[in-house]
């Protein structure tokens, strides 16, 4: 059984997954509840976020009819950092003129690779290699038994906060689970929302959350640049509170409901109804004053999503697509918004695939995250920390303990 764990700035979203006779995993109970003790994407309250992940978890734990003991989750925003480095070795040769490269060379130019100077409060949380280069042959993927002289390997680092990740872990422990992977939040999603080719030819992974917007670069099948912004669809939410002068939970719901971002979407005839303060009557205005305020915000967003990659990267072109994941790209309009800030119609919404169940508790991009960190656990079932494995043999111990003890109850009549 695989628990994925999205804590969101604004809603906390669980998915249990388990094989079914044919060995394929399949979801078998989801959640969404609302978060607490969370500002942009980072936890503020402790005991506010370990209450909110505890009612989520057993939410999904009744709607699946199993018990959850070890869960697994995500982390994104501002506190993560990506950076490419490349590491150099010569092939061991074992008295033969050209070395055949083994796992061993493998393991030591990935060692040679991530020997990069960290500040002491970050920590490395994924290393991804890019391509292997064989006596000056770029581009191979797997240069195992290839006869070569010199290896090089080139990595991208994705590093995060350590208090970030502490934080987290506490929170989980105080809610009564362990954690066990810990996954970056636009790298768990490719593993939802995107294919081979666009891995492939380049594509751009956008996570429009609520509390920041996440960034992934994808080029040949590896990841070449990681980047946040602190900016996200609460700040949308801010803009419409004080243009129009209501409360922020009416300028949420007024977003959720007839939020666009582009005019042409808009119907010039369509009315809003605003719900009056302090015992005012509701007054009404149009859908396109609404649009006014919204679309800016998000063609900003975009900007600032543009000129991070240009700082970022060196690249001038990609051939694949954007893809948008979280709650801001359910919102009306983003899709042609996107297009015209990037200039490209090679923009989709990224839904994630089915996995069985009920497919319509899961079907939006706002569950892209959560789905595709089930996909990425079962993809990487077998690296586990060791701290979370002697919890888990613990559990698993008093576990069988357990049914011996019934077995002989059972035996007895």
């Amino acid at each position: 059984m695989i628990v994925g764990l999205d804590i969101g700035t604004c809603w906390i979203r669980v998915a249990i997954a388990d094989y079914d006779e044919d060995g394929q995993l399949k979801i078998i109970g989801t959640s969404c509840e609302k978060s607490l003790g969370l500002r942009q994407g980072n936890i503020v309250n402790i005991e506010g976020a370990s209450t909110a992940i505890r009612n989520a978890i057993e939410e999904a734990e009744q709607n699946a009819g199993v018990e959850v003991r070890v869960c697994n989750t995500i982390v994104g925003g501002d506190l993560i950092e990506g950076l490419n480095a490349t590491g150099k070795v010569a092939v061991s040769r074992k008295g033969k003129p050209q070395g055949e490269i083994s796992e061993s060379d493998l393991e030591r130019v990935r060692e040679s690779a991530t020997a990069v100077q960290l500040t002491l409060d970050r920590k490395m949380l994924h290393v991804i290699t890019q391509e292997y280069i064989v006596d000056n042959v770029r581009g191979i993927k797997d240069p195992l038994h290839r006869l070569g002289v010199c290896l090089e390997a080139a990595v991208h680092i994705i590093t995060a906060s350590k208090s970030t990740i502490q934080n987290i872990a506490t929170c989980i422990d105080r809610a009564g689970y362990v954690l066990d992977h810990v996954f970056l939040k636009t790298l768990a999603a490719t593993h939802a929302v995107v294919n081979d080719d666009e891995m492939e030819l380049g594509s751009i992974v956008i996570d429009l959350g609520a509390g920041s917007t996440d960034i992934l670069v994808l080029l040949n099948g590896a990841p070449v640049c990681t980047a946040s912004i602190p900016v996200g669809g609460n700040l949308v939410t801010n803009d419409i509170a004080l243009v129009l002068g209501v409360p922020y939970a009416e300028a949420e719901r007024i977003k959720l409901e007839a939020g666009c971002c582009c005019m042409d979407n808009v119907d010039p005839k369509r009315t809003v109804i605003i719900h009056g303060v302090g015992g005012q009557p509701p007054r009404e205005i149009y859908q396109a004053d609404l649009c006014d305020i919204i679309e800016p915000r998000i063609q900003e967003i975009c900007e600032m999503v543009i000129n991070k990659i240009i700082e970022k990267t060196t690249l001038t072109s990609i051939s694949g697509n954007i893809i948008l994941v979280g709650g801001g790209a359910k919102m009306d309009g983003v899709l042609e918004c996107v297009q015209d800030s990037f200039g490209t119609q090679n923009v989709r919404i990224g839904n994630p695939e089915k996995m069985g169940g009920i497919e319509e508790d899961y079907a939006g991009p706002e569950w892209a995250t959560v789905i595709g960190l089930v996909r990425a656990c079962k993809d990487n079932s077998g690296r586990v920390a060791g701290k979370s494995v002697k919890k888990r043999q613990k559990y698993e111990k008093s576990g069988n303990t357990e049914n011996k003890i019934l077995k002989i109850l059972k035996s007895l009549f």
